[in-house]
Parts: C-alpha cells; sequence; structure tokens
C-alpha cells in the first residue's frame, strides 16, 4: 500500500475503534465486521464486498505492531498536508511522497506493503468465523469453509374464490411426482399475494428451500374490494331518499346489515359502516355503501299525479341555479 494511502485513509475509523484501541479491540472488531460483510454472506453486493476489503486491509495493517508504528508515523506527519509522488515543494526540491518517508525508518524505500487479504479470504485466526473446520476450505485459506446453503425456492401460482379470500382456504397442488402439498391461505389474502410453504422448494445442504404460492382472487359480482374495505351500491327509491329510511343490505358475514339513509340523501352517497369489512390479522376494514337513487321507469296515474303535485309543490326550487356560472371558461 502506498504511504499517501495511508495518510488519506483512517483504518481506526474504517474498523469502528479508538486510534488506543488494544489489539484485543482491534481482533474484535475485525471479527464483527467480517462477519457482516464477508462476501458469501453477500452475494453480489459490491457494497459489502467493498466493505470488506477496505476493513481487511485496514486489519492487515493494525494488527501488525511493526506496521502500526508506521502508520501511526505516517498518519502524524502527514496530516494536515497533501503531497503527490514526484511533485514540487516537498523536501529535497523535487522529492516525491515515498522519497519523504522513505528512510523514516532507516529502511531506504517506503513502508514496506502488506499483500493483506483478498475479497473472500479471512486471516487464520479467524479461520472459525463461519463455523469452518482446522481442515481447510476449498480455495479459503486458513481452514476458512463456505457455509451449507439452502436449497433454492421454488414458486407456484393457484385461483382461489372471492369467499375463500375473505373466509381463508385450503388449497391442494399436486407434484408432477404424484406428491400433493397443502396450501393453507390465510383469512384476507389479497389478490397477487404469495404464501410461502416452508421446506417444499429445492433440496440443498442446509435444507430445502420454501415453495412460494402466488394466490390471484376471482371477482365478485356484488362485492368489490378496496384495500380491507368492501364496496357495495345500494338502490333505494326516490321517496326514501327523500324522506329518510332504514334499509338492509347483504354483508360479508351473510346476514344483513341494517343502515339508516338520512333524509335528502343525493344519489351517489356513500355511508360507511364500520368493521364490516375484511378482517385481517392486522385488522378490520369498513363496508362502503353508496346508494343510488332509482328513478321509476313505469308509473301508474296515480303515481304520476303524485309526482307532478310533489313537482307544483316544489317549483321554486332551482337545482341549476348556479350551473352556468360553474361552467364558465
Amino acid at each position: 500500500m502506498a504511504s499517501q494511502d495511508w495518510v488519506d485513509r483512517d483504518f481506526y475509523a474504517i474498523l469502528g475503534v479508538s486510534k488506543n484501541a488494544s489489539e484485543a479491540e482491534i481482533k474484535k472488531a475485525y471479527r464483527k465486521l467480517a462477519r457482516t460483510h464477508h462476501p458469501d454472506q453477500n452475494q453480489g453486493e459490491v457494497a459489502s464486498e467493498k466493505k470488506f476489503k477496505d476493513i481487511s486491509e485496514a486489519y492487515s495493517v493494525l494488527s501488525d505492531p511493526e506496521e502500526r508504528q508506521q502508520y501511526d508515523a505516517i498518519r502524524a506527519m502527514g496530516s494536515g498536508a497533501r503531497f503527490t509522488a514526484g511533485g514540487a515543494g516537498a523536501t529535497g526540491g523535487n522529492a516525491g511522497f515515498e522519497d519523504i518517508f522513505g528512510n523514516l525508518f532507516g529502511q531506504g524505500a517506503a513502508p514496506r506493503q502488506r499483500t493483506g487479504f483478498s475479497n473472500s479470504n479471512l486471516p487464520p485466526e479467524f479461520a472459525d468465523l463461519f463455523g469452518g473446520g482446522a481442515g481447510g476450505g476449498a480455495g479459503f485459506p486458513g481452514g476458512y469453509q463456505a457455509p451449507p446453503r439452502k436449497g433454492a425456492d421454488r414458486t407456484a401460482s393457484t385461483s382461489i374464490s372471492f369467499a375463500g379470500s375473505i373466509n381463508g382456504t385450503t388449497i391442494s397442488l399436486r407434484e408432477s411426482s404424484g406428491e400433493v402439498i397443502d396450501v393453507k391461505v390465510p383469512a384476507g389474502i389479497r389478490d397477487g399475494q404469495k404464501v410461502r410453504v416452508r421446506g417444499k422448494g429445492q433440496p440443498g445442504q442446509a435444507g430445502a428451500g420454501d415453495l412460494l404460492v402466488t394466490v390471484h382472487v376471482k371477482e365478485h359480482p356484488f362485492f368489490k374490494r378496496d384495500g380491507d374495505n368492501i364496496r357495495i351500491h345500494v338502490p333505494v327509491s326516490f321517496p326514501e331518499a327523500a324522506l329518510g329510511a332504514q334499509i338492509e343490505v347483504p354483508a360479508l358475514s351473510g346476514e344483513p346489515v341494517r343502515v339508516k339513509v338520512p333524509a335528502g340523501t343525493p344519489s351517489g352517497r356513500t355511508l360507511r359502516l364500520k368493521g364490516r369489512g375484511v378482517k385481517t390479522a392486522k385488522g378490520t376494514g369498513d363496508l362502503l355503501v353508496t346508494l343510488d337513487v332509482v328513478v321509476p321507469q313505469n308509473m301508474s296515474k296515480e303515481a304520476a299525479a303524485a309526482v307532478e303535485a310533489f313537482a307544483a309543490a316544489t317549483a321554486d326550487a332551482q337545482p341549476r341555479v348556479d350551473l352556468a356560472v360553474k361552467a364558465r371558461l
């Protein structure tokens, strides 16, 4: 490692220890960080791979008393100044950074460079970090052995009824081998959610993986799900909307529930019935009842006469009085 790198990089900070940390504290810090960031524990994660390389370089210097002494001295002399190899202004005119510190410890060259550890290697004293034996794992010096892995997960999909999604159900999936796997679908599951069946994936050294089943829910002609709420549309007559009424509406429980229609209710108003929606482990939604005022298609003479009388009695009503104002561009 170049001396300039030693000035630029704070190995103590990388390991998260103080500059007065003991050998045991440095070792403990490295063990903890190596366990977290080892590439075999974070496959494909570039940030963890770089972090593991940084902490390995830091440990390779700070765990060696001689190199740690050189590192501390170079950091002390180089703090507050920046040097570049071959740059002017250093001691001796054109002397580079390496030349400045080359004879600092009587070596005639820059501090000796440690090889350190590669992206996956661990020092021999950490051979037991992941449970590796002393026999030496393939490709890993110091006895490290890659931990056994679980088998890969498998995927499947199925469709269930709307009632099955509300109340919960159990489905059976048949393997090509003839084995039947029972999948318990919890109450309240939503369309597109997955159910995990432990141990029904691909086999592996550390056990089989899991089976992930994507559940598709068939639509219902009346009940429409909105999160954990249920929406329904209920027709009401003009007199019920105008004068108010008590009506019964269907609910998920199968038993009708009574709803109070306030007098003067316009078509399209939605009433909320608390706790009448979908029940899940996290809570229960509501039943949202939208009222649609129905206009009679065929009226008797008596009904028509009554409507005409109503129209005459409410002739001063102006429902569209400000419509032109609203429509102004």
